[in-house]
């Protein structure tokens, strides 16, 4: 039987597996060189994390004083401004301590104007027993001149000399109550003796004291853990809740180490924040790299040197600045979780942050130590008790 083919006939039909492998090395070209045209145009400019949460600094409130309390003005989630009551204390108790300061200052400046007036009796006391003395000295030396005629008795004469002998014992014992009472006065005078001083010291700190019963916010932002309660008793330094200045807040991203060799302080970045979507974009920039992983500075730090050994990539926190108009438009709540991009174009800047902030941190309001009404009252108190007129 001839087996030959036609001449005619048509070609074999190509091998399918083939062609299945032909279209994969097709398919694995075009992604690697996707991924290769991606990597080149962007992908080795950025940088992204999705272990990235929003910080914020948190104002403890605490009582500076103890005492009850009287009310609570505030709850959580409430935005509060900069001066606004929190907590008022009962002030009693330093209402008295104020009037036990105040009395007590014009109680001293009484004693020191006392002090002037001792130095300016025994100064006249002085004088006066210093003419006595000259007195003395001069009949002594009259009676010692004729004592040798026997005009005068000896018995006279030694009166005389006793006579000189006490005036000078008594003038030195009076110029010795001088220095001491000059010692305690020299170069003042009574509203600025250092008893007086001291004694107004002791009353601005009572006005301190019953200023510190009104607690008020320190900065602005929204109240967060308020644990205080209406009739409490509370001691100095009492936690009762904290103020979160959401305006200023800040994103700590955590990038893993072989990711941050180009992330300089200053380079852009674009963030979204699962709480608001894709559709809200937040631009900051690189405000500071952490001095160590978060292991390095955990409770129970890691111990590698011990034991079996595992190398673990670590994360090292990198503190993104937010733009504080875009904060303000989309505020964000501390811990909320974010996903952030840093484009490391520009590797100009440095790995260490010389500023952090762009501007000054939050400031707790200190208590005014010079009130301008209580310098007056105790200018008043003073001028009251040491004879001068005017308040």
């Amino acid at each position: 039987m001839n087996t030959t083919p036609a001449s005619g006939a048509a070609p074999a039909a190509p091998n399918p597996r083939r062609r299945r492998l032909l279209i994969l090395a097709v398919v694995l070209l075009l992604v690697f060189g996707g991924y290769g045209l991606w990597w080149f145009v962007h992908g080795r400019w950025y940088v992204s994390t999705d272990d990235a949460y929003v910080s914020s600094d948190i104002v403890q409130i605490s009582a500076s004083v103890g005492g009850t309390v009287l009310s609570v003005a505030v709850d959580d989630t409430q935005h509060v401004e900069r001066g606004q009551l929190l907590v008022q204390l009962d002030p009693a108790d330093a209402q008295l301590a104020l009037a036990g300061a105040e009395a007590e200052l014009g109680r001293t400046v009484r004693q020191v104007r006392a002090l002037f007036a001792q130095a300016d009796g025994l100064r006249a006391q002085q004088r006066e027993r210093e003419v006595a003395l000259r007195g003395a000295q001069s009949d002594l030396k009259r009676r010692e001149a004729v004592s040798a005629d026997g005009a005068i008795s000896a018995e006279e004469l030694t009166h005389a000399r006793d006579l000189v002998a006490q005036l000078n014992a008594s003038l030195s014992a009076t110029r010795e109550q001088l220095a001491s009472t000059t010692a305690q006065i020299d170069h003042t005078d009574v509203a600025h003796h250092p008893q007086v001083l001291a004694a107004a010291a002791r009353v601005r700190e009572a006005a301190l004291a019953l200023q510190r019963t009104r607690i008020v916010a320190p900065v602005s932002g929204v109240i967060a853990r308020r644990g205080v309660q209406i009739g409490a008793r509370i001691n100095a330094g009492a936690p009762l809740m904290a103020v979160v200045p959401l305006e200023q807040a800040w994103v700590d991203a955590n990038f893993k180490e072989v990711q941050l060799k180009d992330v300089r302080v200053g380079q852009p970045v674009r963030l979204h924040a699962d709480y608001y979507g894709s559709g809200v974009d937040y631009h900051g920039h690189v405000a500071g790299l952490a001095a160590g992983s978060g292991s390095a500075f955990a409770l129970l730090p890691a111990q590698n040197a011990s034991g079996n050994w595992i190398k673990i990539v670590q994360r090292l926190p990198v503190r993104i600045a937010l733009d504080e108009k875009q904060l303000s438009e989309h505020p964000l709540r501390v811990g909320l979780s974010m996903i952030v991009e840093i484009d490391v174009h520009d590797q100009s800047g440095s790995t260490l942050a010389r500023q952090l902030r762009s501007r000054a941190a939050p400031q707790a309001q200190a208590a005014a130590q010079n009130d301008a009404e209580v310098e007056q009252h105790i200018q008043a108190i003073i001028a009251a008790n040491s004879g001068r007129s005017g308040a």
